[in-house]
């Protein structure tokens, strides 16, 4: 009881601060150009400039410490050895590219990025477009939806239990190898298999994002002008048809987003390769590598080098992803 009372002041206080601030930044505003003086015209004119950056200060100014800072800082360590106080200049860069686990992670991460977002986006699609014509979409819609309401540790959690394997003359509790041995076949220690045990780990994340692109398209199907799909049906167009090619092209750019947006994503993956392998049997990816280094090597300055090859790869897919969202607003 004591920590809700807490909370709930805590969350009071900061909504009371903000209003006050708001409130008291803009009452000072008024006092110092006053609207009604000889220069009205001026100081109404000099106050609507200022006006907008009371607004738009608290979030620059924590923007900045958040994200701006942490680069900076990101890039002096990478210059840096294990500790952060030794300039060793581009040595980890060089080192870095020579890195067998690193290649290894560029690999990986780029077999995700191919599998993933096609994956969830195609899946999303044809979700989308099937649950819109059944009675009970939304019942549907809601059970697809459901596992982006889990975290990915939670995920991961699930499906080792899928993945379980156990002796072969062990009652098997993996829901896979159970399906495998019932049909007759040997149990297999699915995560550990080498190159196949990444697709494993990648049904999980599609597993989750899929419901991710089924509600994005779903919106987006709707929202295509009814004479269109009415034009084409008058001209004989079948179901496949009008799906391909008046609903498709009609939603491209959302399409394109929801793939960016979850390309994002994976470059960023952790959760799951942490928790369901460790980085093991060829599964290592750039965000599980830094960890390793970050808090098991304990090398800052290396870790700091693969955050900014993160960050590099990220960049430029997330300002794409920007300018097309803004194209279709």
């Amino acid at each position: 009881m004591e920590q809700l009372l807490v909370a709930l002041g805590s969350m009071a206080l900061g909504v009371g601060a903000c209003a006050l601030y708001f409130w008291g930044s803009n009452r000072l505003l008024d006092l110092v150009f006053p609207a009604r003086s000889a220069h009205a015209a001026a100081n109404i004119r000099r106050a609507n400039l200022i006006r907008p950056w009371l607004f738009l200060g608290p979030a620059v100014i924590i923007l900045t410490v958040y994200l701006v800072y942490p680069v900076l800082n990101s890039i002096w360590l990478s210059l840096h050895g294990r500790t952060g106080e030794e300039f060793v200049g581009l040595d980890n860069y060089v080192w870095l590219f020579g890195d067998d686990g690193f290649r290894e992670s560029i690999r990986n991460n780029l077999l995700w990025l191919v599998v993933v977002p096609a994956a969830s986006t195609f899946f999303g699609l044809i979700a989308a477009a099937l649950t819109d014509r059944i009675a009970w979409g939304n019942i549907a819609k809601s059970l697809i939806f459901m596992p982006m309401a889990i975290s990915f540790i939670g995920a991961s959690v699930i499906w080792k239990f899928i993945y379980d394997v156990r002796a072969a003359d062990v009652e098997q509790i993996g829901l896979l190898n159970a399906i495998v041995v019932a049909l007759g076949g040997a149990p297999q220690a699915w995560i550990a298999l080498p190159f196949w045990n990444n697709f494993f780990l990648m049904v999980i994340l599609i597993w989750i994002q899929t419901g991710f692109a089924m509600v994005i398209l779903s919106a987006a199907l709707r929202g295509i002008p009814e004479e269109t799909v009415e034009a084409a049906v008058l001209d004989g167009a079948n179901p496949l048809q009008i799906f391909l090619k008046i609903k498709v092209p009609q939603i491209w750019g959302t399409i394109a987003v929801v793939w960016t947006t979850i390309t994002i994503l994976v470059l960023k993956v952790f959760d799951i390769v942490l928790a369901m392998t460790n980085g093991q049997w060829g599964t290592q990816v750039l965000a599980n590598f830094m960890f390793d280094w970050m808090f098991r090597g304990l090398d800052f300055g290396r870790a700091a080098t693969i955050a900014l090859v993160i960050m590099a790869l990220v960049v430029p897919i997330m300002i794409w992803n920007i300018r097309e969202a803004q194209k279709d607003a």
